[in-house]
């Protein structure tokens, strides 16, 4: 397997394809990623950051509630 020859050269890349080898072949097989989901974190936290101080959770889940059905 092409990947037992690469591990010579390249041991922290070899481990990385290992370690997602599921998630690469899905993406060939069906052309899923994660892409939406990291897109939804990445929002959440920049509503968290720009938020800091809400005085509470409520006031969090109605800015992020609000975030997705007005944009």
């Amino acid at each position: 397997m092409w990947l037992s020859r690469a591990k010579k050269y390249f041991p922290k890349s070899n481990n990385t394809i290992i370690r997602w080898f599921d998630e690469i072949v899905a993406y060939f097989d069906d052309g899923t990623t994660s892409g939406t989901v990291e897109g939804i974190n990445n929002k959440l936290k920049l509503i968290k950051r720009s938020g800091y101080g809400f005085r509470n959770f409520e006031n969090f889940r109605v800015r992020c509630l609000l975030n997705w059905h007005f944009n």
